[in-house]
């Protein structure tokens, strides 16, 4: 059962009604449910039993400190892409050991960063990166441990923005490349080829091409280690999709399989990085209705919640379900509308043409599914401060991100000298 349900004709999050909880907090407001993410993340984990194995979670996917906190203490690493959220997992409890630095445009800085940490890996995507690890490990009197993150020309059958693993994406290193590089790291002192790495997008929702991606991967792999490098790692990137709207994704146990046959005689570690399918459905967005617009042609029930706090449909006109936080009586009178924000853009929006109990002023809603690339991509665009973000466990509920007010937005800025 979903930890968000109706319970004597209100949703909760797990025993916490969100009527309540909306009333406390205001709206909008993001809230995650902690059974959730921790069933899972074991659910996650269990699938990959006596597999010698790794999970990181993708911090990207929403890099609350309550959120990486639940999976550090769980026994996640994580999986980052800047030096932002390589702190962010240190300041939250995820042993160095287990912290994977990925991404394509790392700077000295960050590179550094990671070694004075005693990162695991650094999953590197281009020869310039990695004359500029060995620089930077070389001036640092460190060994940098290294996996060469390949774009094995797969592709993810997801939307193009979130697609990584084509040779037109930026990402990775083309396989003929990948063994010219492996040379070149085994002949820098300061460099420890130690794996190879793939992740080819996010939101995949049928197994054929982790599939593929994996083979090429382990086929270069042996490769490699007939030609005498130590290839003792395989990173296989993330990318599980969720349910949105009508998708079917593979389940755990044919991911798993995927992942299994690649590696299957490699002398390998296998490190894995789940992100949104970890957190999607553990998080909502919980707004209210300020008032209903007839237009033209259309029916607007118009939120306080915006592009500005949840960005994926406008973004990549993607499907957020939207319901009803009072559960609707049976015989209730249903419209079809669009749901949107206040902001000054057409393309704030959360859904389009849906089909819904009639709304009224000041009733709540919840977006569904919002708990990955939601909080984490928000913005302040028309001065719109970033919204609270709140964890619930059973009856209880902790303030995980509080409200930001906009005197603390315009305090960011400074007048000019000559302007005062």
């Amino acid at each position: 059962m979903s930890e968000f349900h109706y319970r004597r004709g209100v949703l909760h999050a797990e025993e916490l009604r969100l009527d309540k909880l909306a009333d406390a907090v205001g709206t909008p407001a993001y809230v995650y449910s902690h059974r959730a993410l921790a069933a899972r993340y074991r659910a996650f984990a269990a699938a990959f039993a006596g597999l010698d194995a790794t999970v990181c979670y993708s911090v990207k996917a929403n890099s609350n400190q309550a959120i990486i906190a639940t999976f550090a203490r769980l026994g996640a690493g994580a999986d980052v892409v800047s030096q932002g959220e390589l702190l962010r997992a240190l300041a939250a409890g995820v042993p160095p050991r287990k912290i994977v630095f990925a991404g394509v445009g790392k700077t000295a800085e960050e590179l550094a960063a990671g070694l004075k940490a005693g990162i695991l890996q650094f999953n590197v995507e281009s020869e310039n990166e990695l004359r500029l690890l060995a620089q930077v490990a070389g001036r640092m009197k460190r060994r940098a441990p290294v996996a060469l993150r390949i774009n094995p020309d797969v592709d993810a059958l997801t939307h193009e923005k979130i697609a990584t693993g084509k040779h037109e994406n930026k990402f990775g290193i083309e396989i003929p490349r990948a063994r010219e590089l492996a040379k070149l790291a085994a002949s820098l002192p300061s460099l420890d080829l130690a794996g190879l790495a793939v992740h080819i997008g996010s939101q995949i929702t049928t197994v054929e091409p982790f599939a593929a991606a994996f083979a090429r991967m382990a086929e270069l792999a042996r490769e490699l280690l007939a030609s005498g490098h130590r290839i003792r790692r395989f990173d296989m990137g993330g990318g599980l999709g969720v349910v949105y709207d009508s998708e079917t994704p593979p389940d755990l146990a044919s991911y798993a399989a995927a992942v299994r046959a690649a590696v299957d005689g490699l002398p390998v570690h296998v490190v894995l990085e789940p992100g949104r399918y970890l957190v999607a459905e553990a998080g909502i967005l919980l707004s209210r209705v300020i008032y209903m617009k007839e237009g033209a042609e259309k029916r607007f029930a118009i939120i306080d919640a915006a592009m500005t706090d949840l960005i994926r449909p406008a973004l990549y006109e993607a499907h957020q379900p939207v319901i009803p936080v009072a559960q609707p009586r049976a015989g209730a009178n249903l419209a079809t509308i669009d749901v949107v924000g206040p902001v000054c853009e057409s393309g704030d929006f959360m859904a389009r043409d849906r089909t819904l109990k009639e709304p009224t002023a000041g009733d709540l809603l919840a977006v569904m599914s919002a708990g990955a690339y939601g909080a984490v991509q928000a913005g302040t665009y028309n001065t719109r401060p970033l919204v609270p973000e709140v964890l619930v466990n059973g009856a209880e509920w902790a303030l995980v991100r509080p409200r930001m007010e906009v005197a603390d937005l315009i305090a960011l800025d400074r007048v000019a000298p000559w302007l005062q």
